[in-house]
């Protein structure tokens, strides 16, 4: 039996220190703060960021938004997209090897691993060992941290959707609802799986992101490059050889740069849709490069135009200036300035109006012609509000019930209103009307169009 594909070999990256390494633990820090403490920051008497999917109100710090605001979800989102393609024109994977959801909790998972079964060697020795009650306890120890983390992780992405000092009494007591303890679960289970087995191969294999940027990617996008020209040809020397006499270039085929890539590939082979621009391989070719006395950037974060026709600094910052560049940024400017004056002009409470189907119209005992509506003000300020109800659009055209509704901060309310007209005062039909609603306080107002029926 012949098999078709090769069959996967676990890697096991190596250790690394340098510039890119220490900015790559920085922003870990700082996502994983942002992640796990958002949740637990409170904005007056309520947790500043909370999507409540059962009230159907989502609180971003003093802004709370309802489901009819949908129209901003599609805003950021958009936006989002076109910043990604403006970050891949200009920097390529950068996301992708410093901040990417996966790549940070596969460096948070991959540094558990080393403090307990140790570097690089010590892992390979330990996985090709027979078994024995050091590897039990060390696999076990690693694997129960790696479950309490992703545990962790689970219950703090829920607490954006679930209150969470309230999930937090609910998982002490034991009284989550089913579906809480499914998403806490799933999401633990997704993290423990994707980081602390899957690693390299979500990127590889699932991420479209490696797929479609060769789409995204010109000769001025800032990628990992190795230098063939100065590096090749390759081998192994003392410190002290003559370059020149061996015919050799400055790589010492070390095969480190291999060893510290968490995706497995030699970039010393050209560019590749697996290498997510961390840059350790950069970093530990300088480190080569300064105990072989030689100059730093054989490995280096640049472009195929800078390294072919070997830019200067200045011609590195000028490609800011490309024309797809420009695009990309004046598209996201007037997006991003679109959606905050939208935001700034959003009157602070929403309207609907429903005609009561269920209720024909009729002829009250004071002779004048009714119809039935309900009414619902949605408040999306964080104090009290009045609001006004006025109808126009008919002559003579009078609402029966309470005209000031007060409605509670952050909340929403249903009414009911019984608006009439002198009976005969309007030919049959359909006609429309609109009611206005103002904000006492604030002088908003909102108009909202239904019909008024007179019968034949």
């Amino acid at each position: 039996m012949v098999s078709l594909y090769a069959a996967s070999q676990k890697i096991y990256p190596r250790s690394v220190e340098g510039i890119f390494a220490y900015w790559r633990w920085v922003l870990v820090v700082l996502t994983q703060l942002l992640f796990y403490g958002l949740p637990w920051l409170e904005w007056g008497s309520r947790q500043a960021v909370l999507f409540d999917l059962a009230s159907r109100r989502f609180y971003i710090f003093g802004l709370v938004l309802y489901p009819q605001d949908f129209i901003y979800l599609t805003g950021l989102l958009v936006i989002s997209a076109l910043s990604l393609f403006l970050f891949t024109a200009v920097a390529g994977r950068l996301w992708c090897g410093y901040a990417c959801p996966q790549t940070v909790y596969s460096e948070i998972f991959l540094w558990i691993e080393r403090k307990i079964e140790g570097d690089r060697s010590a892992r390979m020795r330990l996985d090709d060992a027979e078994f024995s009650l050091e590897k039990l306890v060390k696999k076990w120890y690693k694997h129960l941290i790696w479950i309490f983390f992703s545990i962790w992780t689970g219950f703090t992405f829920v607490g954006y959707f679930t209150p969470i000092h309230e999930l937090s009494m609910e998982f002490f007591l034991t009284h989550m609802s089913s579906w809480e303890l499914f998403w806490v679960f799933f999401y633990a289970f997704a993290t423990y799986g994707n980081a602390g087995f899957m690693r390299e191969q979500v990127c590889k294999y699932m991420c479209p992101y490696a797929r479609f940027q060769s789409a995204m990617f010109d000769h001025d996008t800032l990628i990992v490059t190795y230098d063939s020209e100065r590096g090749d040809p390759r081998g192994a020397r003392s410190r002290k050889a003559d370059l020149s006499t061996l015919q050799l270039g400055a790589c010492v085929d070390c095969s480190l740069c291999v060893q510290v890539c968490p995706t497995g590939i030699d970039i010393r082979n050209g560019l590749q849709y697996e290498c997510i621009g961390c840059g350790a391989c950069a970093d530990v070719c300088d480190g080569v490069m300064d105990k072989m006395g030689y100059a730093r950037g054989l490995v280096r974060y640049t472009t195929q135009n800078a390294m072919e026709n070997k830019w200067t600094p200045r011609q590195m910052w000028s490609r800011l200036l490309r024309p797809r560049v420009q695009i990309y940024g004046m598209l996201l400017v007037a997006l991003v300035v679109g959606l905050l004056v939208s935001l700034g002009l959003r009157t602070p409470f929403k309207v609907d109006v429903v005609r009561d189907r269920a209720t024909l119209a009729r002829i009250t005992e004071y002779g004048t012609l009714e119809n039935i509506y309900r009414l619902q003000i949605m408040n999306a300020a964080e104090t009290e509000q009045t609001y006004h109800v006025s109808a126009q659009g008919l002559s003579k055209l009078r609402i029966e019930t309470e005209t000031d509704v007060v409605v509670g901060p952050a909340q929403a309310r249903w009414i009911v209103l019984r608006a009439d007209i002198p009976y005969g005062s309007a030919e049959s039909g359909s006609h429309k009307i609109q009611f206005e609603i103002q904000a006492q306080k604030t002088g908003d107002w909102v108009v909202e169009k239904s019909v008024f029926i007179v019968p034949r």
